[in-house]
């Protein structure tokens, strides 16, 4: 037996981190309108130097100093402040009063009063993630593993069974032979979906997605992953005494990192729970698109009850006459000055985190409204939508896909011909015979078309569905067919005989 030893090696290995600003930003951006208004209230709790406007033009220079605060700083990313060429002017007055949409009109005479539309079903936890599988670039194989693998997971998002027995399932009720490995990999697709967590295949699992979510990688989110993976019997039983000291933190690492664990979501599917009776949600638009004269789609930012803040005059002089006497000022007094001090700075950050928001908001819709505008002019026709990923919106926009992600989940978009959920806009790309690009529901409308024309006394059975799709350009599988036919309610072939 060889004599066992030990070697030191180094090793150069590149990581990509993101900072406490980043981090910030981003939460910003993925809250819908009426969650940034709750999130702005508890700041102006939290922060006495935030005030609401209250009209006054005097307060625009500080608001402009607030919006310009870290600029220049390191930890600035362009994927939260992409170039605004693309959305200037959006807000720019209507030329007449003729020209003003009919829902801006009544919000105006409502003396701003928030405009709530019923939503008639909103779309479901597994729709949802069903219209983000259409995102990826998945074959029909891996669509079908990362579809089933969504209908396995259960009321909390979890995928409980264990891969070996949904493989079985698959060859014994479909048909279809799989290997676990081929579902492992399917599963890493899903669990790369939001939110962060779905599934995971236990408790454990589920806060390490969300402690891997390349959005939350900062110190703080390195420690407490370690926590989960090295000491998550003491974190489950709140031994926070234990963890402390097995880590060597100190009180405010300890703290930080205690707040991040515990603002993990150990039920990622919780958000989409409507309890039984419950009528159809309030959707609250997060942006409006008009047309301009020339047919161009405008965006606008829906500020709903959002409160707009300014830095407080009172806090401002204190900082100033404090400064003036610096020199002579009592201990007490210098303790007023740092704490004056700082609560204007984290204001200033905290405005210039909201204009980083809505920057980022309306580029990336502006992005969705350029390439949807064939929709967008139609009249809202649905076959007019072409199919669009996520890795193109954020690539015309100028952010990251992670950034451009957040933008759209849980945000909705008023036309003049009704209301949408941002995800509606994709769609999954299929390629015709010739080589032309065909959206999903380009393909599902001419499908119910199909059916809608057919012999009732002879109903076209999928199969020659999938035919006469084939021979038009759509190339799609019969399972395909079948989809997308119960999506939009029809019965099989034997169940439209008439």
């Amino acid at each position: 037996m060889s004599k066992q030893h030990l070697e030191q090696a180094q090793a150069a290995i590149q990581t990509q981190q993101q900072s406490s600003l980043q981090v910030a930003v981003a939460k910003l951006v993925e809250l819908p309108v009426t969650e940034l208004a709750e999130r702005v209230r508890a700041e102006m709790l939290d922060n006495a130097a935030l005030e609401e406007n209250d009209g006054d033009d005097a307060y625009r220079e500080q608001e402009d100093d607030a919006g310009n605060a870290s600029d220049s700083g390191d930890d600035y990313n362009d994927d939260f402040a992409p170039a605004t060429d693309a959305t200037s002017d959006l807000l720019a007055d209507y030329l007449t009063a003729d020209d003003v949409p009919d829902y801006l009109q009544a919000r105006a005479d409502a003396d701003g009063e928030r405009r709530g539309l019923e939503a008639a079903g909103g779309l479901s936890f597994f729709e949802a993630l069903r219209q983000q599988a259409g995102e990826h670039h998945l074959s029909e194989r891996q669509g079908e593993l990362v579809e089933y693998l969504i209908g396995s997971l259960d009321d909390d998002g979890f995928l409980r069974k264990p891969l070996e027995t949904i493989a079985d399932e698959l060859s014994f009720t479909h048909g279809i032979d799989v290997t676990a490995q081929e579902l492992e990999e399917a599963l890493h697709v899903l669990q790369q979906f939001e939110p962060r967590g779905i599934g995971a295949r236990d408790l454990k699992e589920c806060l390490r997605l969300q402690l891997t979510d390349p959005e939350r990688q900062t110190p703080y989110t390195r420690l407490a992953l370690a926590v989960v993976d090295r000491y998550f019997k003491d974190l489950a039983y709140h031994h926070w005494d234990l963890v402390k000291q097995r880590l060597n933190m100190d009180d405010d690492t300890f703290e930080r990192v205690r707040h991040t664990l515990q603002h993990l979501n150990p039920r990622p599917a919780a958000a989409y729970e409507v309890g039984v009776g419950e009528t159809a949600p309030t959707v609250v638009p997060d942006f409006y698109v008009t047309l301009d004269s020339d047919g161009t789609p405008r965006v606008t930012l829906n500020g709903g009850d959002v409160p707009e803040l300014h830095v407080s005059r009172a806090f401002r002089e204190s900082i100033e006459q404090y400064a003036e006497a610096k020199g002579t000022l009592s201990r007490s007094q210098k303790d007023a000055y740092v704490y004056a001090r700082k609560k204007v700075e984290a204001a200033k950050s905290f405005l210039n985190l909201l204009e980083r928001r809505r920057v980022t908001l309306l580029t990336v819709m502006q992005a969705i409204a350029e390439m949807q505008q064939d929709f967008f002019k139609a009249d809202d026709d649905e076959t007019l939508l072409r199919p669009m990923t996520l890795r193109e919106v954020a690539e015309r926009a100028g952010v990251d896909i992670s950034t451009a992600s957040r933008v759209t989940s849980s945000k909705y978009v008023q036309t003049v011909y009704g209301t949408y959920p941002l995800k509606f806009f994709f769609s999954q790309l299929f390629t015709g015979g010739d080589g032309e690009e065909l959206s999903a529901r380009r393909i599902k409308a001419r499908l119910c078309e199909l059916i809608a024309a057919e012999d009732k006394k002879h109903p076209l059975a999928d199969e020659a569905l999938a035919a006469l799709l084939k021979q038009e350009g759509f190339p799609v599988a019969r399972r395909t067919v079948a989809k997308y036919r119960e999506a939009a309610g029809l019965p099989p072939a034997r169940l439209r005989k008439e």
